[in-house]
């Protein structure tokens, strides 16, 4: 489980979060205040964290090649493990000219892997089979499970990393809704009131699945830290358990369509 502290996390909760075993960081633009203190565990540190840098309207080789100077620099560090185009097909490009100039960033070493943030799955799942990418960012959640069709299978050609990102889809699988009829929670906590699910039960899910290697987590404090990495120390999910948040996702997914009608 990795952590974007661009949600509220304070300074001091990056070492404590390493102090739990975290040594997965997403690095971007809204870091803020997060920069100081992670910047001070890599000096100290640096072969035991991974740093993956998700890039912001990278239109152009240059401005690719500026974000990640940008990174080491305020990072203090030589090369940035993962560098993300933002998502791929709305807001950046990825010409032949920025594939060649990241592919050049690799073999130089200041970046150790390229890839890319992504919502058109059809796309991602070409990519995945066939492309200069080392990394996927992919929404994936137990409401919106669509990649295990649409890239989950094209994974095997090249077998890239794949990170998601978004597993509470927004915290709508953790709020109270109307007209969802669910059987008992098959867990071993009988005292369990789902619905709705919980953060640690979100993130389970998500880590179930084979081909997802990682998952982010954006906690707004240490509480919600504590809480979701509690979701490892819980381990997977058992089939009955996995089957029940997958009902609950799909049921989730079409009472918000009907919402919207």
């Amino acid at each position: 489980m990795g952590v974007a502290a661009n949600m509220g996390l304070d300074s001091a909760d990056i070492p404590y979060a390493a102090e739990r075993g975290v040594n997965l960081w997403l690095y971007g633009r809204s870091f803020g205040k997060a920069t100081v203190p992670l910047k001070a565990l890599l000096a100290h540190e640096r072969e035991k964290h991974v740093v993956v840098m998700l890039g912001t309207f990278v239109l152009t080789p240059r401005g690719a090649r500026r974000t990640v100077e940008k990174a080491r620099r305020e990072l203090g560090i030589d090369c940035v493990d993962l560098f993300l185009m933002p998502w791929l097909g709305c807001t950046s490009r990825f010409s032949p000219a920025i594939q060649d100039e990241l592919v050049e960033m690799r073999e130089e070493g200041i970046v150790r892997g390229v890839g890319t943030s992504i919502h058109d799955r059809q796309r991602a799942g070409r990519l995945a089979a066939n492309s200069i990418l080392d990394a996927f960012m992919l929404r994936y959640n137990a409401k919106h499970p669509d990649a295990e069709q649409d890239v989950f299978p094209h994974l095997a050609t090249r077998d890239p990393i794949v990170i998601s990102y978004t597993a509470t889809s927004w915290k709508q699988l953790l709020k109270c809704l109307k007209g969802i009829d669910m059987s008992p929670w098959p867990g071993a906590d009988t005292g369990a009131t789902m619905p709705p699910l919980t953060a640690a039960l979100c993130y389970r899910f998500v880590l179930n699945s084979p081909h997802v290697h990682a998952t982010w987590t954006g906690p707004a404090n240490r509480e919600q830290l504590d809480e979701n990495l509690a979701a490892l120390e819980a381990g997977p999910l058992s089939v009955e358990e996995e089957a029940w948040v997958r009902e609950y996702g799909k049921q989730v997914k079409a009472k918000r369509k009907r919402d919207y009608v």
